[in-house]
């Protein structure tokens, strides 16, 4: 089991790393899921992920998340086969936490060095965290 703490990552590489380790049999459990960073304009990002929640309902789809752990949860789940065997197998081998749970907190947490937001050259990005609340979730 890989404790990864995600605080100051870039989602989509974060993501694409972890598909990569997911699929290869790794037991991956992320924390600090709502301090993940997403690069870009804040204003354009709040845009396409209100309008992703705003397109499904509560009786139809496609339902799209709110909170920080189940977005960073369907990012990695959209880079995997989720409707075959071995993507149904590595999403059930993936968790996701807003903080540090009680059980997760003796153990060491990891670091991706490939998807750190210092690699980042412009100061334009928003927090998880803080996207969720302009989304409406409840923290």
């Amino acid at each position: 089991m890989t404790v990864i703490n995600a605080d100051g990552m870039i989602l989509g590489r974060l993501a694409s790393i972890l598909a990569k380790r997911l699929l290869a049999g790794e037991e991956i459990h992320i924390i600090n899921a709502e301090k993940i960073v997403i690069s870009g304009d804040k204003v354009t990002t709040f845009g396409e992920y209100k309008q992703s929640v705003d397109r499904g309902n509560r009786e139809f789809g496609p339902y799209h998340p709110k909170r920080p752990d189940h977005i960073v949860k369907r990012t990695i789940r959209g880079m995997l086969p989720y409707k075959r065997a071995r993507g149904r197998d590595a999403m059930s081998r993936l968790k996701t936490y807003i903080g540090v749970p009680e059980e997760l907190s003796r153990e060491e947490a990891v670091s991706i060095e490939g998807a750190n937001m210092n690699r980042l050259s412009s100061v334009k990005y928003i927090r998880l965290e803080e996207l969720s609340r302009k989304l409406g979730a409840n923290l």
